[in-house]
């Protein structure tokens, strides 16, 4: 496994791929039991990985529970990163929830204590809640950053016009720096292209990307949504075989499965991986298994390697439209270079 600076804004050295954590625990109803939950740590930072993502709701808490038991022999050989907002149980009220400063201090406490340790790596604010104001969010990280109960912050499940301005408002007003975002970015959902992609390359900013595999839909396991109700068992977000686009994009990725002797699961993770070392920002897949056999699955796409050709076929079929300002600007610049834009401008 190599490892990355995680951004332009800080020294952090994470590894390639992330752990992530949601399955570890039961409290959910399904997940991975604490012995295999040990085993998939423990093979993970075997092969080099040392970047590991929770969140305090995640199995209701027990996912940070059985991590602070994992790490505890060797705390700061990982970089550990969770997150606050929602609800670390199921009886948290209202005044429990949402990314003000009373919550966001609480909800750090309370990790902290199921971590057991002193510090955080990387506090996420898991949502944006719609609320809070900017200001509030970042004070708030950077009294926790002076206070050294967390090192670094990062925005997940944000606007890209949000991350933008958080970011500049800590630049102006010295305080702690956003290091990072966290988004869904797939095969099968390449919103991220239009702006936070391209926001995250201008800022410096590190990007985590959580579902490569969109929600095991890539694996093809589940072809004409034969999941058996997996959508309800999990009770979290997947993607489906529905429309002619997604039924493309899974073909693509079996047929060079085929090609490559792999599976499509590495493919897809390949893709995503291969893709970001373009990138001068980290760009750091969350692989997120719930049995051992998952895990090594994923830690072999860092042995895949797909050609030029492989990898404009599987950018080309999940290409999305860019929308608007997008489509005019891409117009705009094409008829500049063409030097016959002066006819052509179109007036707003």
């Amino acid at each position: 496994m190599q490892y990355k600076t995680f951004g332009r804004r800080t020294g952090l050295r994470v590894s390639e791929f992330a752990l992530g954590t949601g399955n570890f625990g039961t409290r959910w109803g399904y997940g991975s039991e604490p012995a295999d939950a040990r085993r998939i740590f423990d093979r993970f930072a075997e092969a080099g990985g040392n970047f590991i993502d929770t969140a305090n709701n995640y199995q209701f808490g027990e996912s940070e529970e059985l991590l602070g038991d994992f790490i505890a022999a060797d705390r700061d050989h990982f970089v550990v990163a969770t997150k606050f907002s929602l609800a670390a149980a199921p009886t948290d009220g209202i005044p429990s929830l949402g990314n003000s400063r009373r919550t966001m201090i609480r909800q750090v406490e309370e990790s902290l204590k199921r971590l057991k340790s002193d510090h955080i790596d990387l506090l996420w604010a898991h949502f944006d809640d719609g609320v809070t104001p900017m200001e509030e969010l970042l004070r708030g990280f950077d009294d926790l950053v002076r206070a050294g109960k967390i090192h670094y912050a990062g925005l997940s499940n944000f606007p890209a016009w949000r991350i933008a301005r958080g970011a500049t408002l800590a630049e102006v007003h010295g305080w702690a720096p956003i290091a990072g975002v966290q988004i869904e970015h797939s095969l099968v959902e390449r919103t991220a292209d239009r702006d936070l992609l391209p926001m995250v390359e201008s800022l410096g900013l590190a990007a985590a990307l959580w579902s490569p595999l969109g929600g095991g839909f890539l694996t093809g396991k589940y072809r004409d949504n034969a999941g058996g109700g997996r959508r309800e068992g999990l009770k979290t977000l997947v993607h489906e075989e529905a429309g002619d686009q997604k039924t493309a994009i899974l073909d693509a990725v079996i047929d060079i499965a085929k090609e490559l002797g792999v599976t499509p699961s590495q493919v897809a993770v390949a893709w995503v991986r291969q893709r970001g070392l373009g990138s001068t920002t980290a760009h750091i897949p969350i692989i997120g298994p719930r049995t051992l056999a998952q895990l090594d699955d994923y830690l072999g796409a860092l042995d895949v390697t797909l050609s030029p050709a492989q990898i404009a076929r599987l950018t080309a079929v999940s290409d999305i439209a860019p929308g608007t300002p997008h489509d005019q600007v891409r117009k705009v610049a094409d008829q500049l270079s063409t030097g016959i834009a002066h006819s052509v401008l179109p007036v707003a």
